[in-house]
């Protein structure tokens, strides 16, 4: 069973930082393609950051110079490190896995709140 576990949102104020995490199990982990994507109140769910299994990664033009995607093969997990948030980055954020387009998985999603 593939399962997708995300963490690390919740409310910060803006100019602060965050740091989410997706675990994932009953995959090849190494051999997926990761991604953070993000839906607002309102809005379609939107790429946030991805990363390739050789670790080349893209980024949403709002969040350049101020998110980074990496992973660890070892511990199964991607993460975003999130800077400078500001009240836009509000939303719930959502892990991605897939595989050569064929097979796609989600998680739950994290909230992450950016307000004073």
């Amino acid at each position: 069973q593939v399962q997708l576990v995300e963490s690390g949102g919740g409310l910060v104020q803006p100019g602060g930082s965050l740091r989410l995490s997706c675990a994932a199990s009953g995959i090849t982990f190494r051999d997926y393609d990761m991604g953070w994507h993000r839906q607002a109140p309102g809005k379609q769910r939107a790429l946030v950051a991805g990363i390739t299994g050789d670790r080349s990664t893209n980024y949403a033009d709002s969040v350049k110079g101020r998110f980074t995607i990496f992973r660890d093969n070892v511990k199964n997990t991607v993460y975003l490190q999130m800077n400078n948030l500001k009240p836009e980055d509000t939303a719930v954020y959502y892990c991605r896995a897939n595989w050569r387009a064929t097979l796609d998985y989600w998680g739950q999603g994290t909230q992450v709140t950016v307000s004073s």
